[in-house]
């Protein structure tokens, strides 16, 4: 019996030291997470043309950024615009779809190489290079706001002030709000005019009328229109602009008996960071993590 009991002791003790403590075994559970988690962070499913396109990471970044901002802009303004699309990528990467991303700017506008040699041409090699040394060289960093990943809203150029959030998706998020960006002055905020009949103006609208009796506007602060109301009909700002396919919701409406004139001031939805004001902001010598901090209130610029 003795003889039992020293035999159990012995084999019980083998069993231990051959076993990984529990320390050990969490710590190694805990690295295969990090490794699986930034291994998903590492690529991107695109939805291109109808088909799935995974893609690096940075290589995607390039390819949006070649797509979203004119590669002769300054070096900072598209190393900040580098780091809006990264963010931008990893805030939507947080959901399970079947894809992260679609490559128009319903999400991030994005080109691959055949269509970056198409929109530059002979000067290819020069922007390409320009555009990927501006990616890499911003690898890995992205923005947070109280430690989570933001929701990098940009657009062309504002009318003079970017926009709250929730004026234009509903949503108020701190990080959002409206500054001044006059800086856009200096491209005149790209002001369009654009002219069509009475008819096909209160067709858009789905107005049963052949005249405009009455218009009345009531705007933001900012200048954006908030509401809109032609013959007794409502339509808030964003709308409006969707349904006339106009440049932004800045706009000025003047007519006659038979052709309405839209003047429009900007060109986006003036969220976030204009990429205009950013390259004025560049050429006057700020860097790319003070553009991002100007647009982006409150918000800390971190690397991966």
């Amino acid at each position: 019996m003795k003889r039992k009991i020293i035999v159990f002791f012995i084999l019980l003790f083998i069993l231990v030291l051959s076993s990984p403590n529990s320390e050990d075994l969490t710590t190694k559970v805990t690295e295969d997470k990090i490794e699986e988690k930034e291994e998903d962070y590492k690529t991107v499913r695109v939805l291109k043309e109808d088909k799935i396109v995974d893609l690096e990471l940075e290589d995607y970044i390039i390819g949006v950024v070649s797509c979203e901002m004119p590669a002769s802009f300054n070096y900072e303004a598209l190393k900040a615009m580098a780091v809006a699309a990264r963010t931008y990528v990893l805030y939507k990467m947080k959901g399970n779809k079947e894809y992260d991303l679609t490559s128009t700017t319903k999400d991030q506008c994005y080109i691959d190489n055949e269509q970056m040699k198409y929109k530059w041409g002979n000067q290819y090699d020069k922007y390409y290079n320009i555009v990927s040394d501006a990616v890499y060289q911003t690898s890995g960093e992205y923005l947070t706001y109280n430690d989570e990943v933001i929701l990098s809203l940009y657009f062309s150029i504002s009318n003079g002030y970017t926009e709250n959030s929730e004026n234009v998706f509903s949503q108020k998020l701190n990080y959002l709000v409206s500054v001044d960006s006059s800086w856009d002055s200096k491209y005149s905020y790209k002001i369009q005019t654009k002219e069509i009949s009475i008819r096909e103006f209160l067709s858009k609208l789905d107005i049963n009328d052949y005249k405009i009796r009455d218009i009345k506007i009531e705007r933001y602060d900012t200048g954006r229109v908030k509401e809109i109301i032609i013959n007794d009909k409502k339509y808030n700002g964003t709308k409006f602009r969707s349904l006339l396919g106009l440049r932004s919701t800045d706009f000025n409406i003047t007519y006659n008996y038979d052709t309405v004139t839209i003047e429009t001031k900007g060109y986006g939805h003036g969220v976030g960071m204009s990429q205009y004001g950013a390259n004025v902001m560049a050429n006057e010598g700020k860097k790319y993590d003070e553009i991002l901090k100007y647009y982006y209130t409150g918000v800390e610029l971190v690397h991966n």
